[in-house]
Formats: structure tokens, sequence, C-alpha cells
């Protein structure tokens, strides 16, 4: 057991070297423990605190459970909130931790309680479990608002690491252009864990990411920008520790500067939080290498400590009422606009400049390319709700090392006002949920409703995302600044079914999760075909429909304008047998299989295929909006962009607005000389559809098109391939005949002058 050395509410004599009176005026110190000249400087924001401790932790050699000693020192201070000091002998490894004095009033939102080992915002490196014992918590019993809890947390809590500033170099960023990136939404331990192919040590590591096996993955798919889940430190949540379980996706941060050592390999965790460091730093390095460019999903609109009756390993130790946004009432109660009991509080300058250190260091020392924001409205969120000029935005847009780099929000939060797709600043990329449910909506929900005599949407909606999602993009000053690439079109991800089971279930089934399936959406717009789960027999017969239906899918997702983004494991059509909230499934039912079925094999070339095409043909990529005009200064007079019906006239008002077409043909026009035109033609109907060619070029002057049909959904393999008229080419006025729910790409055989 553990007994500390100075009486828990006592704290130590401030260290000789920093007795003296604070100077007020001097520098703001860099915050968190770090080497330099004999030992370390420290410091730790406590606005609250009467006093904060450096405590210094040994592991005390012996058999059975681990012993601990502890050493503390006594920070001076506050200057502007901070406590600091200079303590010479510590060396890289050391573990410590802070304990923080003060009131203990939680109904005036203050819980300073220094029996518990608080772990430092700061730290490089973390070490240990968090064990599920009443001494992780600030406050005794069941009441967050009675008294403070006396148990030394000390053995059951991570401890921080001092990590010196690595000094290995980092290959150069391959700065993929906007519209060329084609982004892949991937879990460091899910992607590679059943990856038979790398040794077993490296499977579901960060080593095992960017092992040459993953990368030729990566390349031969025609992905760019590998985006991983969060990797920061973290911890379960207080209902899933007490129950065994873990948040296998890691959206429940302890540690926004420290990498999370569960992913390393066991050598590198057995090392040390430094080896766990410099892993991260060659998984970025060699993937940089390969011109793979890498995104990290991170978390800064809340922490692992959960509401007022969760944990008190950090934040809520060192300054609650700084940290955390409370409802402005008496007893003071958290806001929670995150749904995970608390929400930091991005009005104060102190958690501003935390998010932004954290950013940079991983920008500049582990060297990362950019940023997807969890729930980025929150971050935005200031005394009246969002603001696109919010401090910390601005902040993005102009910081020298952050600006440069991809920053990606999820613009959404549960809080009020909390929809705001289309409503970041230049330049940032938003997740555009929008284009996820109108190809959702067009593909499954409508044909599932059209089975049974009902009507659907049309296709005015899917228009609009196939050509970039202008209305929700396109609203800035000047107008149409940012372009198609600010949407980051998906149909799936970690959250929500798979591709696969998009077309293999219309409801959840999430029991395994332990919540009696509330946990989930229910709007999920998918179409099982007409069985619920596997085609297996006497059901086989509708396998080879759902398998056009992904196909369907995945090319409107790939041949958008926009960012598109893949979820790992569905160009191999991956299941999660109907689970559409699998955070807790850090087993085979998350992991990417590897071992391909035949049809899993062909599913893969169509996904790499399709995106051969669009790296290909400039069309299918704009980087600025269609304006459904000539592009100014073309020569050639065709628009850019054209929507034709199945007789290759124009869309009327009266079609846009019927909810039973269920035919488009969209042709982009080669955007440089050189570039070849590309007609897109989707059948969403259940009975076949005679399409007639259209053409612009004729009449413009420059003689009539001609048309090579690059691919068709309803070919299992894209080596398959269909001839017209014995030449292998179609012409405006041909007719197509196209097979229900199916979708063809056309390209011009020729290049425009």
């Amino acid at each position: 057991m553990h007994a500390p050395p100075v009486p828990p509410h006592r704290p130590a004599a401030v260290a000789a070297a920093d007795a003296h009176e604070t100077d007020r005026h001097a520098p703001q110190p860099r915050l968190g423990v770090h080497l330099a000249g004999d030992g370390v400087d420290v410091a730790a924001l406590a606005s609250h605190a009467t006093a904060v401790e450096l405590c210094l932790v040994d592991v005390v050699e012996g058999e059975g459970a681990a012993r601990f000693r502890e050493r503390r020192v006594a920070l001076s201070g506050p200057a502007y909130g901070v406590w600091r000091a200079h303590v010479p002998g510590v060396r890289a490894g050391q573990r410590y931790g802070f304990r923080v004095h003060g009131p203990w009033d939680p109904a005036a939102g203050l819980r300073h309680n220094p029996a518990k080992l608080l772990v430092d915002p700061y730290a490089r490196g973390l070490v240990g479990e968090l064990v599920d014992d009443p001494a992780i918590r600030g406050h005794a019993g069941t009441d967050a608002y009675g008294p403070p809890d006396e148990r030394d947390s000390l053995p059951f809590v991570p401890h921080s690491v001092v990590v010196p500033e690595p000094t290995g170099p980092l290959a150069p960023r391959p700065r993929v252009p906007w519209s060329r990136t084609v982004v892949y939404e991937a879990h460091v331990r899910g992607l590679t864990q059943r990856l038979e192919a790398l040794p077993e040590h490296l499977r579901g590591t960060y080593a095992g990411v960017a092992h040459p096996t993953t990368i030729e993955h990566l390349r031969s798919l025609g992905v760019t920008t590998l985006e991983l889940l969060p990797v920061h430190a973290n911890v379960p949540e207080p209902h899933l520790l007490g129950s065994g379980r873990t948040n296998y996706w890691g959206y429940s941060t302890l540690g926004f500067f420290a990498p999370h050592a569960a992913y390393a390999t066991r050598a590198a965790q057995e090392a040390g939080p430094e080896a766990v460091l410099d892993e991260v730093r060659g998984m970025v390095h060699l993937l940089h290498e390969a011109g793979i460019e890498v995104l990290l999903d991170v978390v800064h609109n809340h922490t692992c400590e959960g509401g007022a009756d969760g944990y008190h390993l950090s934040w809520r130790g060192l300054d609650n009422p700084l940290y955390y946004l409370h409802d402005g009432g008496s007893p003071a109660r958290l806001a929670d606009v995150t749904g995970t009991g608390n929400t930091l509080d991005f009005r104060r300058p102190a958690v501003i400049r935390a998010a932004l250190d954290s950013l940079r260091y991983w920008a500049q020392v582990v060297g990362v390319d950019g940023f997807r924001f969890d729930l980025a409205v929150t971050l935005g969120r200031g005394a009246d709700g969002f603001d696109a000029h919010h401090p910390f935005l601005v902040a993005l847009q102009t910081d020298p090392v952050l600006c440069g780099l991809k920053l990606v929000a999820e613009p959404w939060d549960v809080g009020p006002g909390g929809w705001r797709t289309g409503q970041f600043p230049p330049p940032f990329a938003e997740w555009n949920d929008r284009f996820r449910d109108a190809v959702r909506q067009f593909w499954l929900a409508d044909a599932r409703e059209a089975a049974h005599g009902r009507s659907g949407h049309g296709v005015r909606d899917l228009a609009t995302r196939l050509a970039g999602s202008a209305d929700l993009f396109g609203h800035s000053d000047p107008p149409l600044l940012r372009g198609p690439v600010a949407s980051v079109s998906y149909v799936t991800a970690h959250d929500g079914f798979t591709l696969a089971d998009l077309v293999a279930y219309e409801h959840k089934h999430n029991l395994a999760n332990g919540e009696q399936n509330r946990d989930g959406t229910d709007d999920n717009r998918s179409w099982n075909h007409g069985l619920e789960g596997p085609a297996e027999p006497p059901g086989a017969e509708i396998a080879p429909l759902r398998r056009r239906s992904i196909r369907n899918v995945l090319a409107t997702l790939l041949l958008s304008a926009g960012t598109p983004m893949l979820t790992a494991g569905d160009e191999m059509g991956r299941t999660q047998r109907g689970n559409n909230n699998a955070y807790v499934a850090d087993d085979e039912t998350s992991w990417v299989s590897w071992d391909l079925s035949p049809w899993r094999k062909d599913l893969l070339a169509t996904a790499r295929y399709l995106l051969g095409l669009r790296r290909e043909h400039a069309a299918l990529r704009p980087d600025t909006f269609f304006t459904g005009r000539p592009r100014p200064g073309a020569p050639d007079g065709v628009p850019d962009l054209a929507w034709f019906d199945v007789d290759a006239g124009p869309l009327d008002h009266a079609a846009w607005h019927d909810p039973r077409v269920r035919t488009l043909q969209m042709l982009r026009t080669a955007p440089v000389a050189g570039a070849r035109d590309v007609l897109v033609v989707l059948a969403g109907g259940l009975d076949p559809v005679d399409v007639t060619l259209p053409g612009l070029r004729a009449a413009a002057g420059e003689g009539a098109e001609e048309w090579a049909l690059a691919w068709d959904s309803t070919w299992e393999h894209p080596g398959e391939h269909v001839e017209a008229d014995g030449d292998g080419l179609g012409r405006p006025g041909d007719v197509a005949a196209l097979e229900p729910l199916s979708l063809r790409v056309y390209v011009s055989p020729t290049t425009t002058s």
C-alpha cells in the first residue's frame, strides 16, 4: 500500500530556490514539466488553488502489487493562476503528478482535493491503468456535492512521465492538394489487428499502420490521407470501467499531449513513454515517405472525467470552474453540449491556449498533417452560442504553424443550435452529413420505399450533393470561396452502419453494447433488400443486388465533387453484423477483416478502379464550384456542368421537384485543356430504363462527342466491359439500356483542346 510521507491536507514547504516572491511580470511559462538544465521546469495552472505540489513518484520494487514512494515539492505562486518551480535532479522517465490544495465547495464549482494525484494536462507520456476504485473520485459516497473523499488515489490512476523532446528527423509533409485528397478513416488497432501478413507483434500497433504491407494497401487503393481515430491517451468512461469494458474508439481523453500507449508495440510499452512517442513519430515518418498524409481525430470538446459524479483525475482537481463549462446557476452544475457529462469551456483563454498548444505539439514534434475536430461546434461556442469568428477558430486560421494544415470540422454538437454544417470559416473543410443522408436516401431508403409501392424524394437533393453542396459550402465573402473540396463527403464513418451493413440491415443490432439496444441512431436510411442480416440460403438470391447497391453507393461517393472519405474496410465489405454503434467492441466486430472471399476481392478491385478514374479525370475532382455556364476564358463555350433527363433533354422545374423521377444524367466537361468530359448516369428505379445519351459540344460547333463506357455498377469486377455499336463507343442520341438500380460512367475518348 502507498503511504504518503506528507499528510494529504498539508502542503510541503516551498523549495528553497523558489521561496522568493513571485515575479508577476515574468513571461508566462510553458505549462507542464519539461527538462531544463540540471532538472525540470514545472508550471501548473490552478487559479483557484491555495497550494500546488509536484509529486515525484517512484516504483518500489518487490513482490505482489506495485508499491510507490512519493516525494513532494511545493510550487511557488500563483502568478496569473500559474504555480511554478525549477526542480533539480529530475530526469527523463520520472513519474509525477500534482496535488492541489484549496476550497472544497462543489456548490461554488470548487473541487480541490489534495488526496488525489492529478495527471498533468501537458504530460507528454502516461503510464499505468485507471483502476475502478472509489478513490478515483473526488467526492465521498454517491453525492457529488457531498464531502471530499480522503483516500489517496495514487495507486489507482495513471501517472504522468517526464519525456524529452524527440530529435530524430521527419520526412517532409506530402502536402496533397485538396482536389486530389482521398481520406481514409481508420483505427490504429482495428486496421491491422487481423492482418496476418504482418508479424504478429506489429498487428494493431502504430508500427503496423506504417508496415510496408499496410502502406501498399493504402497506396494501391488510392488513399492520400489517413485519418486516425483518437490516439491521445484515453481511459474508459465510468459506466464502462465498472463493467470491465473500454471505449474502443478513444473519445475519452485523459492526455492531449500523450500518445495512447496501448497502441504501441509491446517492446515500446515496456521501454516507456519515450519509446511510445518514437513509434508514433516513426509511423508518421514512414507514411510521409510513402506520400500519405496523417490527420488526427482530436477530442478537445470534453474530457474523460464525465459529469460531476465522475472521475477526479486532472482538470477537475486543478481548476474545475476554469476548465469546464457551467450553467451559471447555484449550485454550480456542468453544462453539457457534448453528451458526455462535461464540456471544456472555450470562452476561457486558458482552454483555448491548451488546445492550441496541443495541436502545435502534434504538428511540430510528431509531424502530423492536420486534424479532424470532434464536435467542433463546441470549440466555437461563446456566450451567445456558436460563432464562426470565435477566437479559437480565428487562431486556427492565423496561427503560422496550424493555418497551413488540413483542418476538418465535425460541424455539430448536441447543444442548442448545434447543427452548423457549412458554417465554418475557410480554410476548414467539414464532414458533410447532408451528403451521407442524400446518397443513402436515393439508393437505399427510397428504393426500399419503392419496393413497397411508396414514392421517394426524387433527384434534386442528390444532384446538389453530386455537384459539391454549394448550398452549404458556397456561403462566404466573396461567395463560393471555399469550393466543393470543403465538403468531406462520406456515406459511412466509425459510427453507424458499415457499407456492407447498409445493404443488409434496416434495424440496429446493438445488444452486445450492453445498453439494451437503446444506443445508436435509428435513422439509418438503409435497405436490407428483403431479408434482415446475412444473405444465406434461402435468401442468397438477393446477394447480387446487395452487391450492386454497395457499388452504387461507393461510386456515388468517389465520383462526386468534394473530398471523399472512405471508412477502413468498406472497400473490402467489412461487416459489424448490424451494430451501428460499436464503440465498445475492441474485437473482431470492429477490426478490419483481410480474409477476402471472391466478392470482397471484386469489391476491392472496384474501389481501386473508381479511385483510379477519379485521379485520371480532372472533371471528377473540381476545386471550384460549378456554375452551369462556360468557364471564364474557356474557348469551347460549353458549360462546366449540365443535367439531363432520360431523353437527353434538360430537367425542367417540375422534374427537379417530382419525387417519382429516379433517373439523372450528369455531364461534367473537361476543366482544362487535355482533359476529358465525363458523363455519369444514375438509374434509381426498380425497373430497367432506356436512356438517351446527351451531348453538348455539337451545339458549340465542335462536332458530336463520342462516349466510351468506363464503368457500370452491374459489373461484379471492373475488368468486365460493354461494347456499343461494335466499336465500344456511344454517341449523343444513342439509347443505352440500363438495369434497375445501376450507375454508369462514360468518358469522352478524346481530350479537349
